[in-house]
């Protein structure tokens, strides 16, 4: 028998990273300024969300933008798999903070856009304290109070990446494909609120025959 070689098919993913305290003061700004109620114009049952906008693009220039730049290096440069990706730029298309209270979750969901994040500031929770939960014995449930990507394996099978939610996983930001499905499974035993932030990127297309950059 000759050599044997291991094939291993390339496939996208995701990005984290730490915010620093300049990045997460400023989002704490903002959430002070919240805007509408965006209840309405989300999946899940979480029931305070509000929008906040990102002033003079702030954010979207310091953080995400490196992000965006990071991921077309790590994986692939997601735009330009839509035809009119040539003529438009990104741009931030909506961001808004979550109070997730005891109880709540997001089932299985995708976002729009391109591109998708995460970030949290406040975790009132430590995972291996709400696995200890009566609860969650008697449901054997490894994933309680926790953030989970959802995906497909080669042979099709669902596959799932787990992030358990402790106060380490503060200021952490997860930068994704849009269409990567995800789950907030709820937390228990705790009157504080669990605050992240989430917001999507895709193309102005206000701006015709722009370079597409981020």
């Amino acid at each position: 028998m000759n050599e044997i070689k291991s094939i291993n098919p390339k496939n996208l993913g995701w990005l984290q990273s730490k915010l620093d305290e300049e990045e997460i003061g400023y989002l704490w700004k903002l959430i002070e300024e919240k805007g509408e109620d965006m209840k309405g114009s989300l999946v899940g049952q979480i029931n305070s969300s509000y929008s906040i906008i990102d002033k003079d693009s702030w954010f979207f220039i310091n953080v995400l933008s490196k992000l965006g730049q990071e991921y077309e290096i790590k994986f692939s440069d997601l735009g330009k798999r839509i035809p009119a990706s040539n003529k438009h730029s990104y741009y931030l298309s909506n961001m808004w903070v979550n109070y997730q209270k005891q109880y709540e979750f997001n089932p299985l969901h995708d976002h729009t856009g391109i591109y998708s994040f995460v970030i949290w500031l406040k975790i009132p929770t430590e995972y291996k304290d709400q696995r200890e939960l009566l609860i969650a014995k008697n449901t054997n449930s490894p994933v309680i109070s926790n953030f989970c990507f959802n995906y497909q394996n080669i042979l099709g099978g669902s596959g799932e990446y787990v992030y358990e939610m402790s106060k380490e996983m503060e200021g952490t930001i997860l930068f994704f494909p849009s269409q990567l499905q995800h789950t907030v499974y709820p937390f228990y035993n705790c009157e504080e609120d669990r605050i992240s932030i989430s917001g999507n990127i895709g193309f102005n297309t206000n701006q015709i025959n722009s370079p597409l950059y981020f």
